[in-house]
């Protein structure tokens, strides 16, 4: 498969690692996978028909900070690249605008699908502001939207839910999805303030420069969204969704509920209500008191849960621990390992 890769951030770089290494992992010896071609939106892009040599890119982007001088070094933006290059599968792995509503990837991955090839995302903004038009679009053209990074890493939430829980209606969707947050709480259980707290996530890079989308609740309420609009045939924005800040939780919240045996976990929640003859899906991120008997109670660090409800087979729990990038490049590649074997 010939793939294109738009954005070259942490992931990115993680998954071209993956690809250079992939004979040290038995599982991908019949991955067959030539990158024709990486854009970013500050760093430049290289481009090669035949295929780049991972190592070289990775080598030569390690030590000057961007593609600049490298022998295949191009002028081409990620627009460009997506109607000119010949590839079979989009990588769109560029960062979540949340101001722009994810405008900019979700024009990447409209343009992948209108001219007949696949697309992999692991940006989840195409899921949570139009997942409808580019799912139809994508039917209409025959080929494959998948996004099973968009969520939880490279946890198999979607492939789970579309593949193994046949059958079954999915009625209620809860999470633990932001690792900012939970690490934010979990350490102001220790005794930190939030703002020690959040400096102590940012040190570790779980926390970005400016933390206020995740601790306002923005990350979770796209999560949620991308969830819902895919496992609940939903029509839900962020925008839509009813968003609680962690700025608002004192240390005194915090040790009330420890004393009555619950934990303040932040839970994004999506579920159908019908009223007067309608439906329509409720999208909430909260502030809520867990009790320790929960499975969403044992959560810590940079960890993250979600539990599905559904008619037939009750309640599912997923779980995630301590993901790194890695586990997300995996998703990535299970994408790719699904594409092969449809092709």
């Amino acid at each position: 498969m010939r793939v294109l890769i738009l954005g070259f951030g942490n992931v990115g770089r993680r998954l071209a690692e993956i690809l250079t290494e992939r004979t040290s992992y038995p599982g991908l010896d019949g991955l067959d996978v030539s990158v024709v071609g990486i854009t970013t939106g500050s760093r430049g892009a290289v481009v090669n028909p035949a295929g780049l040599n991972l190592g070289r890119v990775l080598a030569w982007h390690g030590s000057h900070g961007s593609f600049e001088g490298f022998s295949h070094a191009s002028a081409m933006t990620s627009a460009e690249a997506l109607k000119t290059l010949d590839y079979d599968v989009a990588v769109e792995m560029t960062p979540l605008d949340i101001p722009g509503q994810g405008a900019a990837a979700i024009g990447h991955v409209w343009s992948a699908l209108s001219r007949g090839r696949h697309v992999v995302t692991c940006n989840k903004g195409p899921l949570a502001w139009s997942w409808r038009p580019l799912r139809d679009l994508a039917l209409e053209r025959g080929v494959s939207f998948l996004y099973e990074t968009t969520v939880m890493d490279g946890v198999p939430v979607f492939n789970l839910a579309q593949s193994c829980l046949r059958g079954n209606t999915i009625l209620r969707i809860e999470g633990i999805l932001n690792s900012t947050t939970n690490f934010v709480l979990c350490e102001m259980e220790r005794g930190l303030s939030l703002g020690a707290a959040v400096a102590g996530a940012q040190r570790l890079g779980v926390a970005e420069a400016d933390p206020a989308y995740d601790l306002d609740g923005w990350d979770a309420a796209v999560k949620i969204s991308a969830l819902a609009n895919v496992l609940l045939d939903a029509e839900l924005t962020p925008e839509a969704v009813e968003r609680e800040s962690l700025s608002t939780v004192s240390a005194q919240r915090i040790e009330d509920a420890l004393t009555r045996e619950h934990r303040l976990k932040v839970v994004c929640e999506a579920f159908r209500v019908s009223s007067q003859g309608e439906s329509r899906v409720i999208g909430r991120v909260r502030v809520r008191e867990v009790p320790v008997s929960d499975p969403f109670a044992l959560v810590e660090g940079t960890g993250s849960i979600l539990r599905l409800t559904t008619d037939i087979l009750g309640s599912i729990v997923l779980t995630e621990e301590d993901p790194d990038l890695s586990t997300t490049a995996y998703g990535v590649i299970s994408d790719l390992i699904r594409l092969q074997e449809d092709l």
